[in-house]
C-alpha cells in the first residue's frame, strides 16, 4: 500500500499509478476510448467547447456507453490544464485558417448554384 502523507488540503501520495478503464493510448500517447473511432480529445472538445454534459455527448453519439464516456470526461479532468491548452491551440490555429480564405455566403450560394448546372 503507498504512503500517504497528509497536509491541510492536499493528500500524497507515493507511486500511485492511475489506470483509466475503457481507454487506450495510441503510438502518440493519445487517449482513445477503447474499441471505438474516438479519441479522449474529441470528446472533451465537445464537453469544453459547445458544454455538452455527459448525457448530451451520450445522445450525440449512441454508439458509446456511459462508461466509456464517464472514463473520456475523468481522462479529462485529471489533465484538464494541458487538454484544455490543446484544445484552444487547436481552435486558434482552425480560425486562423478560417479567415486566410474567408468565403462569404454569397459566394457558396453561387458556388451551389454553378454544381446545379
Amino acid at each position: 500500500m503507498p504512503k500517504i502523507r497528509q497536509t491541510r488540503h492536499t493528500i500524497y501520495t507515493m507511486s500511485t499509478a492511475i489506470s483509466y478503464p475503457h481507454l487506450t493510448f495510441d503510438a502518440d500517447g493519445r487517449a482513445r476510448i477503447e474499441g471505438t473511432r474516438y479519441k479522449v480529445e474529441h470528446l472533451a472538445g465537445e464537453h469544453y467547447h459547445y458544454g455538452w454534459s455527459a448525457e448530451e455527448i451520450l445522445r450525440q453519439h449512441s454508439d458509446l456507453r456511459p462508461e466509456q464516456v464517464y472514463a473520456a470526461l475523468t481522462y479529462f479532468y485529471d489533465h484538464h490544464d494541458l487538454l484544455v491548452q490543446e484544445l484552444e491551440a487547436t481552435a486558434f490555429a482552425a480560425e486562423r485558417e478560417r479567415l486566410k480564405q474567408p468565403i462569404t455566403r454569397a459566394e457558396l450560394l453561387k458556388r451551389r448554384a454553378d454544381q446545379g448546372s
